[in-house]
């Protein structure tokens, strides 16, 4: 079992005491990975499940992200819309988050039986949680939208022992480094136990010292859910193209907590009431639209156990 332990307050970016998912024994047949990806995964901190939904819903979810942010595709002059409200976590401003958390397309990616099984093998155990967290549009950043990009930890690496839990974007366009998007230091993920002790005492424990390393952008194609450790330090990379956008949903999943009540109540009412989860790295959309306009996702069997609205163990 996976215990919760204090970490910043980003939903589904827990911090959980456990064994670290590189060192899991499988018990459970793999079912989306290969056995390629997994080792991947378990040596550089990241994996790539392709085509993990398909095309007609990655095009539906890229003609809603326009609508909701209330530009047009075919109208550069519509791109420059600054955010509507300040992140706490001022990394983020100007990285073009989408602040929609439960529109009935998210809820699609996430219920997808591929996006979970795929879930199931980095866990490998069944009884999981999805994050309910939002999407992105980032148009290129110049003029009132300029962004440098940067590279950070979501989960606190001076803990001792190190948090567990894993983080997953899924790509609605082809992305390169000139768009930009993810990316991260998967040699720093390898190397990060002998790394970490050649590092101050007083070393920031969110934002690495990347001296020596290799940031690394991980190209996407649309359809593309990349999965990376939470110890993997990572970040966007500014969208400097002339005409492109960066466009995803933030989808990741965890070990479901059903004996904390309050955190499954709090996971209902956001789903319910169309809110955003609560603490500083969700602003929300002061417009509600998701409230005023959307209305309710319907959920699946699959995506009711996701929420927590129904128990894995049935009771």
């Amino acid at each position: 079992m996976q215990e919760t332990m204090k970490g910043p307050d980003h939903e589904g970016n827990q911090a959980l005491l456990g064994v670290q998912l590189k060192d899991i024994e499988k018990t459970l047949p793999l079912r989306v990975l290969s056995e390629e990806d997994w080792e991947h995964w378990t040596t550089w901190g990241y994996v790539i499940v392709h085509d993990a939904i398909p095309p007609d819903h990655v095009e539906h979810l890229k003609a809603f992200l326009w609508e909701f942010q209330e530009m047009d595709p075919n109208d550069m002059s519509t791109w420059s819309a600054t955010d509507r409200r300040a992140h706490g976590m001022a990394e983020l401003n100007n990285s073009g988050m989408v602040e929609v958390y439960n529109h009935q397309l998210l809820w699609d990616t996430r219920q997808s039986p591929r996006v979970y099984n795929a879930y199931v093998d980095i866990w490998d155990r069944e009884d999981l949680w999805v994050t309910i967290d939002r999407a992105n549009l980032n148009t290129p950043n110049r003029d009132g939208r300029k962004f440098g990009g940067f590279i950070h930890w979501d989960v606190d690496t001076s803990q001792d022992p190190l948090p567990v839990n894993v983080q997953g974007v899924l790509s609605l366009v082809d992305t390169d480094a000139e768009v930009g998007g993810l990316q991260c230091v998967p040699e720093l993920f390898r190397t990060f136990d002998e790394w970490v002790k050649t590092q101050p005492a007083d070393r920031d424990p969110f934002q690495p010292d990347t001296t020596g390393f290799e940031v690394q952008f991980i190209p996407l194609r649309a359809g593309d859910l990349i999965i990376w450790n939470s110890l993997q330090a990572h970040g966007i990379r500014p969208n400097t193209s002339k005409d492109r956008v960066r466009m995803a949903q933030y989808v990741s999943m965890y070990p479901a907590s059903e004996d904390n009540e309050n955190i499954i109540q709090q996971r209902i009412h956001s789903w319910r009431e169309c809110e955003p989860p609560k603490g500083i790295a969700f602003p929300g959309d002061p417009r509600e639209l998701e409230k005023k306009v959307y209305g309710n996702a319907e959920l699946t069997d699959l995506g009711k156990r996701l929420l927590g609205l129904e128990r894995w163990n049935g009771a």
